[in-house]
């Protein structure tokens, strides 16, 4: 089994943390193209990736029992607060 662990709006859009996967051996690039075909998840091109709590590429193998992390960019808030 895989774990994907997902993170603001891709949470929201599917309804969940986390999602597990039986039996699934492939690159993480395989592993996006399977959450887009199989649970609606859209637009993974920009999100950062982590395979066992390290950031990797696309080119990175999964396998069982392996954590997944899919991280979306996040924005930098301009604050009109000024510091002293």
């Amino acid at each position: 089994m895989v774990k994907v662990m997902l993170f603001a709006h891709l949470r929201e859009q599917i309804g969940t943390g986390e999602i597990e996967i039986n039996s699934f051996k492939g690159t993480v690039k395989e592993l996006k193209e399977y959450l887009q075909i199989n649970h609606s998840l859209n637009n993974l091109d920009s999100i950062m990736t982590a395979v066992n709590e390290e950031f990797c590429h696309d080119e990175t193998m999964v396998y069982e029992g392996d954590i997944i992390a899919l991280i979306p960019p996040v924005g930098i808030v301009k604050s009109s607060m000024k510091t002293k």
